[in-house]
């Protein structure tokens, strides 16, 4: 039996070694990249060489983690694919980033130093040895001449002084050493925590009715890739169009390198699917308070004694839902007032039946196949827009962010200040946009140039945007801005049961500039939803304002150097002995 499993063994290694030896590598070249938001497409092609029948072909550079239902592979001149089989590339010993693979080299770049920093230490601790052995031998040779005693003893210290400074020096390097060795394997550690995604490997069988060659062109997309938009937004002075450089930043560890490949960014993702939505009923119920296990248990004992005066046979091993002869002894408690029911069968509650793993919520029973998913919104408006790059760029598999220029916009704007000095007392000029549909915007980072100056980084959230898009340039100290509460016109007066506070307020706007300008102004009154809380007298001033959210606004326009003040107060009352909450 021993000798029949060893040449069985023998022979499936044989097969498969010489089966492995069949496969014919071949190099794919990655000539594009189509960067989702979520993932990327990779196109590949090769040359080969044929033979007539059956060949095996195992291409290499080929990203890990491959979609297989994505996977495409094409060939020219009537060559026939018949299989496809991927592989992550795990045949190496060890798999290392890029960065994590310099680590390791400069970790074994600095044993290696050591070694020879500890040899000359160990050099010198002989040398040192000698010397002092030789003082030894000159203190007992007493038929040395005194002049000849001194010139030993002179040597021996010139010497002694030289190596120990060297060892000196020596020692300190090699702790230096030991210390870069420490922290770079504590970063190795650490980029080896990394999810690092490997290469792979595709095996593919083609079928070719006579010797010949084939342009293959292979495509799939990988999961570990993708890139989010970012934006540097240019404002010569107030009157100047926008100037908007759409940027991306795209990551990928996909396992192999993009080398000098055509990008073509997209804002579609393909993990969200194709399938339209369906709806269902919406179904409404009373909510019900959550029952405890003292209150069931009590209630299910009364159930069957109920149910033993009835002639119904009592299940004592049986629990019932409250309001209900339904038993419960399949249901699990999963929280206070939810239950799960342990077996797959059907159970019928009002006028309803599961047909699966049956929730009840409340008394409200939700399908076993429902998911927190199914409540998150996702937005997707707008059909996917793809920028192709013409110029050729290299995206190294490290998982790290790559800055790439996609377009240059000049936009016209209009310009203005804005102000809500209730929040902050700085003015922020805004430049207002139209048309910015047409530009394909995404959400993204803006980095903001104003006359020719870095002010700051803002967020731009197109998803938000109606007609006009703002984008902020940034705080313009040269226009001052101070709201003060007028300690006059406050009062708290006690009337009846109730008591009145009355305030009011002056904001002051001086325009330093050497130009007019447009300030838009924003404060507000208070608004109340309690009867008993009411807001009187109000004094809104000219501005614009709005009943249900107490917001005021101003449009103003000051000249170069001119000041204004705008006035605005109000009265509350509420009754005594109750605190207004966030009153001021």
């Amino acid at each position: 039996m021993i000798h029949t499993r060893f040449i069985l063994i023998t022979g499936i290694v044989a097969w498969s070694t010489a089966h492995l030896y069949a496969q014919t590598p071949q190099k794919l070249n990655i000539d594009e990249a189509t960067v989702f938001l979520n993932g990327a497409e990779l196109s590949s092609s090769a040359k080969i060489n044929l033979v007539k029948g059956e060949n095996e072909i195992l291409f290499t550079n080929v990203a890990g983690d491959v979609n297989s239902q994505s996977l495409t592979v094409n060939a020219t001149n009537g060559v026939v694919v018949e299989a496809t089989t991927f592989q992550n590339n795990y045949l190496a010993a060890e798999t290392f980033s890029p960065r994590a693979k310099d680590i390791k080299d400069s970790i074994e770049l600095i044993t290696e130093n050591k070694g020879i920093i500890t040899n000359k230490i160990a050099v010198l601790n002989e040398q040192v040895a000698i010397l002092q052995g030789n003082r030894k031998v000159s203190g007992e040779n007493t038929g040395l001449s005194v002049a000849e005693l001194t010139k030993m003893l002179d040597l021996i210290s010139s010497k002694m002084e030289g190596y120990l400074n060297q060892k000196n020096m020596e020692e300190a390097l090699l702790k230096k050493a030991d210390e870069r060795l420490a922290k770079l394997k504590k970063q190795l550690d650490e980029e080896q925590k990394k999810d690092y995604q490997p290469g792979g490997q595709l095996l593919v069988k083609f079928y070719a009715k006579e010797a010949t060659n084939s342009d293959v062109k292979i495509t799939y997309i990988v999961p570990h890739a993708g890139w989010s938009a970012t934006y540097d937004i240019m404002a010569d002075d107030a009157n100047s169009p926008i100037k908007l450089y759409y940027k991306a930043n795209i990551y990928q560890n996909s396992g192999v390198k993009w080398n000098n490949v055509r990008l073509s960014l997209s804002t579609g993702n393909p993990k969200e699917g194709v399938q339209a939505p369906t709806m269902n009923p919406w179904y409404l119920a009373f909510y019900a308070p959550p029952v405890s296990n003292q209150g069931l248990t009590n209630n299910a004992n009364r159930i069957r004694s109920d149910a033993g005066r009835n002639g119904i046979p009592e299940n004592k091993n049986m629990q019932y839902l409250p309001g209900s002869s339904q038993g419960v002894e399949d249901l699990v408690a999963l929280s206070p007032g939810m239950y799960q029911q342990k077996r797959g069968g059907d159970l019928s509650m009002g006028g309803a039946r599961s047909d699966g793993t049956l929730y009840i919520v409340d008394g409200v029973q939700v399908r076993g196949n429902t998911s927190i998913n199914n409540y998150v919104s996702v937005d997707n408006s707008g059909v996917s827009t793809t920028f192709d790059i013409d110029l050729p760029y290299t995206i190294p598999s490290d998982g790290q962010q790559h800055l790439v220029s996609i377009k240059k916009y000049e936009v016209p704007a209009t310009y203005r200040y804005y102000a809500a000095p209730k929040i902050d007392k700085d003015a922020f000029l805004q430049a207002q946009i139209t048309n910015w549909e047409d530009l394909n915007l995404l959400p993204g980072q803006t980095n903001i140039f104003y006359e020719g100056t870095y002010v700051g980084q803002g967020y731009m959230d197109v998803r938000n945007v109606k007609d006009t898009m703002t984008i902020s340039l940034g705080r313009d100290k040269k226009i001052v801005i101070k709201r003060d509460q007028d300690k006059k016109l406050r009062s708290v007066k006690t009337v009846g049961t109730n008591i009145r506070e009355t305030f009011a307020y002056t904001i002051s706007i001086r325009n330093t500039r050497k130009e007019t300008i447009n300030l838009v102004l924003q404060d507000q009154q208070p608004v109340s939803n309690d009867k008993d809380l009411v807001i009187e007298d109000k004094n809104t001033g000219d501005s614009e304002y709005e009943e249900t959210t107490g917001m005021m606004k101003w449009t103003l326009s000051l000249n170069a150097n001119e000041a204004k003040n705008v006035n605005f107060g109000y009265t509350i009352k509420y009754p005594k002995g109750k605190t207004v909450y966030n009153l001021r």
